[in-house]
């Protein structure tokens, strides 16, 4: 719950965005068994705007038997896809009622700007009304097979779903895995990230506001360590959807084994975007630099490598950082800031560390690559837009996730080498080609090894659409008729027509 936390000693604005956080298990606010509270701070100013409840292994536990029962009971799973679907309708035209609120909080909660947060408050809204539209579809099969038989599938949903979520998204994230594993009918836990966990509980008091059944959707706070590691391994957990680094989802596929769950990864990205000679030049300068910088570089399909044909490379390096140069960089609720700062202290050095990195592997800094001290902001976790090049392909800052606004600008020859370098790295989540020639960018498309690619643009994203990974970039897929798939089981039924004994074995 989202409430006000009056200080004495401060004044009102400062007031009115401290806020005291609670978790919401079997449909009640409560506190963490210890009463332990984290310190959540806004990203722009360093300041406190809220405070969360560290939550433990008892939690979850907790959390994961209310789930459990809810489920066993059937009191959501057993409702008619209508009936689910309505619940669904109703929590888009919450978000939407409350979507400056929610755009406000984002900002604060994560540090984008209000109009990348806007964006994402119309997109929850209208993922929710996707499922809820999609679930209410024709999604069995019946197959003729041999008389006297019909055999028939149905989709029937997992169970119990533990869904843990970044800190990059906060409430997108959070709306990419609820909305379709409440329209399959499962029970959930949800662990939002302990960086930003302020706009998933707005969320949550909106499914409270609905009246979604008790025990359906729990929210559990904590430090994954602790409180994602135990809905991982639980044996009353029948999947676990995660979204965030390769590290970690590597583990909980190790911890999921225990009982054999289902697991749905997103992880990291190095993504390449690769510019072509015929390019149309200032259309591929501008999806470059959206690419790499939009969400401050904090976006897992990030287009981090940019590969450029060497006969307009240096003309596009020019102008790149030229561009680059004149992004504002500011507090994401201030008008005029087209880049916000970082999401916190501890992922600033980490930025800035593979900034030192870049430096003494031999790369050339062509731009940025200091922290900003913004007056008024000192606290601020704010960094230059940074261009590396001159960079070799087995550079650590080529090759491993960096998650800032830091792009290298590598060199290519011709189409076979382009290829070649793109898919130089573990990761395979996303790619981008620039041509004018439709031919030639099928064919490199179609050999980039990666779950989402664009042509002639980068980064648009749609409900409609799977999105996923190859390689270490993941397992499943988020969104569309796949991203519900995701959260269902199929279930085989054959149905004897000619009801007699079989004879199979003499009398």
């Amino acid at each position: 719950m989202i409430d006000v936390q009056n200080k004495g000693d401060m004044n009102k604005e400062e007031q009115d965005r401290i806020f005291e956080l609670k978790m919401y298990v079997n449909g009640e606010w409560c506190e963490a068994s210890t009463l332990e509270k984290r310190t959540i701070v806004n990203p722009a100013t360093g300041k406190v705007i809220a405070y969360a409840p560290e939550g433990t292994v008892a939690d979850a536990r907790e959390a994961i038997d209310a789930a459990k029962s809810a489920f066993e009971s059937g009191i959501w799973s057993e409702l008619s896809a209508q009936e689910r679907a309505a619940y669904l309708f109703k929590i888009a035209d919450k978000i939407e009622e409350y979507g400056e609120e929610l755009t406000r909080l984002e900002t604060m909660d994560n540090g984008k700007t209000l109009r990348e947060a806007g964006f994402d408050v119309s997109d929850a809204a209208a993922c929710f009304r996707y499922y809820a539209g999609l679930i209410t579809k024709p999604d069995g099969y019946t197959y003729h097979v041999a008389d006297p038989m019909q055999a028939m599938v149905v989709r029937e949903p997992v169970g119990v779903c533990g869904l843990i979520v970044p800190w990059n998204y906060p409430l997108l994230m959070s709306v990419w895995k609820i909305a379709p594993a409440l329209a399959a009918g499962n029970s959930i836990v949800f662990k939002p990230s302990e960086v930003t966990p302020v706009t998933p509980t707005k969320l949550f008091q909106i499914l409270d506001e609905v009246g979604l059944p008790k025990g359906v959707a729990n929210l559990v706070m904590g430090v994954g360590p602790v409180v994602g590691n135990e809905i991982a391994e639980s044996a009353y957990v029948d999947m676990v959807s995660f979204t965030g680094g390769t590290k970690t989802g590597k583990h909980i596929m190790r911890v999921a084994a225990g009982n054999m769950k289902k697991i749905s990864l997103e992880l990291g990205g190095k993504s390449p975007n690769i510019i072509f000679a015929d390019a149309d030049f200032e259309t591929a300068v501008d999806y470059a630099l959206f690419g790499i910088y939009a969400g401050a570089g904090q976006v897992c399909s990030a287009g981090s490598r940019i590969l450029v044909e060497e006969s307009i490379y240096d003309k596009f390096v020019e102008r790149f950082v030229e561009r680059a140069k004149q992004i504002n960089v500011g507090p994401g609720n201030e008008e005029g800031s087209e880049m916000g700062p970082l999401v916190s202290q501890e992922h600033l050095e980490k930025v800035l560390g593979y900034i030192e990195i870049g430096k003494a592997e031999g790369a050339r800094l062509a731009c940025g690559g200091n922290r900003i001290i913004k007056k008024g902001y000192e606290k601020g976790y704010f960094v230059e837009p940074t261009v590396f090049v001159d960079v070799t392909p087995d550079m650590r800052i080529v090759q491993e996730e960096i998650f800032g606004p830091v792009v290298v600008i590598q060199k290519f020859k011709d189409e076979a080498e382009a290829i070649k370098l793109a898919n130089y790295t573990d990761y395979g989540l996303a790619g981008g080609v620039f041509t004018v020639d439709g031919a030639k960018a099928m064919r490199v498309i179609r050999k980039l090894r990666a779950g989402i690619t664009w042509v002639n643009s980068y980064h648009p994203t749609y409900n409609e659409a799977p999105w996923g990974g190859y390689k270490q970039s993941g397992i499943g897929r988020s969104l569309g008729t796949f991203g519900l798939e995701e959260f269902q089981e199929i279930k085989q039924i054959n149905i004897n027509l000619q009801v007699e004994p079989i004879g199979w074995f003499s009398k």
